[in-house]
């Protein structure tokens, strides 16, 4: 068994050097007992730029070179699915722990082999599932936790961050959207898969319409899921990546939440602001504190000062590899229920 209490500062190698890489990286630098030690990309010119931005001393084109010389605490992998198994499986040999980003492989299967791949090799993996740790919704769980809204059956979020038009839409951040051939639900909707779970608990059944309105990319880009909850709560996720909303970023929510309770109502706009209605009285701004930095409300220094606590606290970990399983299993479901046109029940314990 590896040594579970970690003494800082914590190294940490992140591998990727694309256009996500920059949030990891200005996160790590902020927390106090990691230190950002070695940047990994196939690319020189890329990994070079960003290690300057970030003051990373050391660069290298492979994690396998790296592994060869160091052995670092945290091997954060921040690159496209299709890679995920072939990292993980070299860094959970080294690593005291293993963050990958979502989504964690192309397919169910091979998202099990990856968790199995780090509990034969006895190393804690966390999946970078961000929107959880966003502000307005680890504030709405306070309130849900808190009994502020009662007894709750419904929530519905509808995403609307308008950047899915025409020929070059993605290719400014993430070009290879493009080319997915599942793309709204298995990159996008699975974050509000994971927040609906959080909020809600378990989910019992989907049913599914999809389709593609841009020409310009593969796979769909906009549709409805239905939810059924364990608890006899209901969700629906309206998702459509052409159209936009009223924000000043409409990349900072991706759009509009409300959960719906016996006691009352909880609306997030675009702007992160959240609004509460409780029953029989009028709707009045909620005030909470947040850092508008970063992306979407500071989400991923969030989850990285999350990890980092459960290393040196002890922390209950959110986000394992095993648990997020669930959400890919449910994303797989609401596939299935689009192209057989029928509710989708999954296995429940």
């Amino acid at each position: 068994m590896r040594q579970r209490g970690h003494v800082p500062p914590l190294s940490v190698a992140v591998v990727g050097a694309g256009y996500f890489s920059q949030f990891h990286c200005d996160a790590w630098r902020r927390i106090p007992e990691a230190v950002l030690s070695a940047l990994v990309d196939p690319k020189p010119g890329n990994a070079e730029a960003m290690a300057e931005r970030f003051a990373i001393p050391e660069v290298q084109e492979s994690l396998d070179a790296l592994l060869a010389k160091n052995r670092p605490d945290i091997v954060d992998i921040v690159t496209p699915p299709s890679t995920h198994r072939t990292l993980v499986a070299k860094a959970c040999r080294h690593a005291a722990l293993v963050i990958c980003q979502k989504p964690l492989a192309p397919t169910l299967e091979e998202a099990r082999e990856i968790v199995h791949a780090a509990q034969e090799a006895d190393c804690p993996l966390v999946v970078h599932e961000n929107f959880r740790f966003q502000p307005w919704y680890r504030e709405a769980k306070i309130l849900l936790d808190t009994g502020r809204l009662g007894r709750v059956d419904a929530v519905c979020f509808r995403l609307r961050p308008g950047d899915g038009q025409g020929p070059n839409a993605y290719r400014d951040r993430q070009p290879y959207f493009q080319q997915m051939p599942r793309f709204l639900i298995f990159e996008t909707a699975i974050h509000f898969v994971d927040t609906f779970r959080f909020f809600l608990g378990e989910v019992c059944a989907v049913t599914a319409r999809l389709r593609r309105l841009n020409p310009a990319i593969v796979g769909e880009d906009a549709g409805y899921v239905i939810f059924e909850f364990e608890s006899g709560a209901g969700g629906l996720f309206d998702g459509n990546r052409l159209v936009d909303h009223e924000a000043k970023d409409c990349r900072l929510t991706m759009g509009e939440m409300r959960l719906e309770g016996s006691e009352g109502v909880l609306r997030l706009d675009g702007d992160g602001r959240l609004w509460l209605k409780p029953r029989g009285k009028p709707e009045a701004a909620h005030a909470y504190a947040w850092d508008d930095r970063g992306f979407g409300g500071d989400c991923v220094y969030r989850l990285k000062r999350h990890v980092v606590d459960h290393m040196t606290r002890s922390a209950p970990l959110e986000n394992t590899g095993a648990a997020y399983l669930r959400n890919m299993e449910i994303v797989e479901a609401i596939y299935q229920s689009h192209e057989r046109g029928q509710r989708i029940a999954l296995e429940t314990a």
